[in-house]
């Protein structure tokens, strides 16, 4: 079968809240365990097993510590993988992207560090509020197609987040 799915990994129930600091000290006693560097006076076998281990265990990490990654993942073990391209219309949050990116195009311009700050924690409310949202109905079938528009918004808020960043850091030097 496989890898194990990335949940039973760290030992824990498919869920989208989770512990994150729980999550970072299991992973980092995991890692420990199948480092490479252990493994450095084993058989060829054993070492490709260990980096295989130690690439799984990251890859799971990863997955899990990231909300939006793990909306996704979520819903691939319920199901087909989620299309990558945006086939769910969402008209209401299209305008509300574009609104976003004007707003952090004038912030640019203006060089406004405080604007950045507010924004970004704005940002951060909305991202709560979908991942919130998502966490209400992921496993409920018939609400698929709005969990998968959740996702949707997750990954641009997450792709929008990291822009915010880079010009906070641009204005802050």
């Amino acid at each position: 079968m496989g890898n194990p799915c990335h949940y039973a990994l760290f030992e824990l129930q498919p869920a989208f809240d989770l512990d994150l600091d729980k999550l970072s000290v299991r992973y980092r006693e995991m890692a420990r365990k199948v480092h490479p560097d252990r493994f450095a006076d084993g058989d060829e076998a054993e070492q490709r097993r260990a980096v295989e281990q130690s690439a799984n265990l990251n890859e799971a990490y990863q997955t899990l510590r990231s909300p939006s990654r793990r909306a996704r993942y979520l819903l691939t073990l319920r199901g087909r993988e989620m299309p990558l391209e945006a086939t769910v219309q969402d008209p209401s949050f299209l305008m509300q992207q574009m609104q976003w990116r004007e707003e952090l195009e004038s912030l640019q311009d203006e060089a406004d560090l405080d604007g950045v700050i507010t924004f970004k924690a704005r940002l951060k409310r909305a991202q709560q509020s979908v991942n919130d949202s998502f966490s209400r109905i992921w496993e409920d079938d018939s609400q698929r197609e709005e969990a998968e528009r959740l996702v949707r918004r997750m990954q641009f808020l997450d792709k929008l987040s990291q822009e915010v960043r880079q010009l906070e850091e641009r204005l802050d030097e």
